[in-house]
This record gives C-alpha cells, sequence and structure tokens, in this order.
C-alpha cells in the first residue's frame, strides 16, 4: 500500500529511545503498519529528557501525507508542548490532532488503524479506545 493517503502518526516522549522504541513496537506490531509514516518525537533537542516544540513540528511535518496527522503523548509537560504548538495554529500541518489515548498501547491502535487507509477520526478513535483494553 502507498503512503500516498495514510494518516501520519507522531509520539511524543520525554525520552527519545522511548518515543523510538514505540514507534518500532507499533509498527512491528501492526504487520502492514510499515507504510504509515510514524515518527518518534523524543527528548530535547539537546539529547536530554523533556520535550521539543521543535523536534514535534519537525515530525509531523515529516509523516504529514495530507489526510491529517495524530500526536500521541506520553506526559504532563508532552501534552501541553503540543497543546501549545496547535494553539499558534501554524506550527503544525492542517489537520493534526492531539489524540487522548495510552502511549504504547494508542500507539499500536493507531498504527494498525491507519494501515488499513482509516481517515484521522478512526485512528483517533482506535487508539483512545486503547484505554479499555483489559490486561487481566
Amino acid at each position: 500500500m502507498s503512503d500516498d493517503k495514510l494518516v501520519g502518526i507522531v509520539l511524543v516522549s520525554h525520552s527519545a529511545e522511548v518515543a523510538a522504541s514505540v514507534a518500532e513496537l507499533a509498527k512491528a506490531l501492526s504487520g502492514g503498519g510499515a507504510a504509515v509514516p510514524v515518527a518518534p518525537a523524543g527528548g530535547t533537542a539537546s539529547g536530554g529528557f523533556g520535550t521539543s516544540s521543535e523536534l514535534v513540528s519537525a515530525a509531523a511535518a515529516a509523516v504529514d501525507r495530507g489526510a491529517g496527522v495524530a500526536v500521541l503523548t506520553d506526559l504532563g509537560s508532552a501534552v501541553l508542548t503540543v497543546k501549545a504548538l496547535l494553539a499558534e495554529g501554524d506550527e503544525l500541518p492542517d489537520d493534526t490532532r492531539l489524540v487522548d489515548a495510552p502511549f504504547v498501547e494508542g500507539a499500536v491502535a493507531a498504527v494498525v488503524t491507519a494501515s488499513t487507509g482509516a481517515d484521522l477520526a478512526a485512528v483517533e478513535a482506535a487508539a483512545a479506545e486503547a484505554y479499555s483494553y483489559r490486561k487481566a
């Protein structure tokens, strides 16, 4: 499948390693997810722990294929960073959404759903639904 019309996914973590690992895991577990544009945006520009609006903006631009961009975050200040970028209005691609979902399970659900060619609303819904996944 071509990635021309797939929803892009950005994974924002306070750790570059965590963001990259969750991106790798989500793509591996999704089977066909290799075609889905997924970009980690972890840590600060200098390589430390934290979040970087510049890294988030660059990741969103890298995955934008015109079908929307779903952004999932790990913890509090990552959420605030994305909300601030969305409020700016010109820092992220059109049709970028902050998705309220668990980071790992939501990332897998988002990539799996995006790999089917689903639209941004369906990708967001699938990721959010991951809150209800039971482990016991």
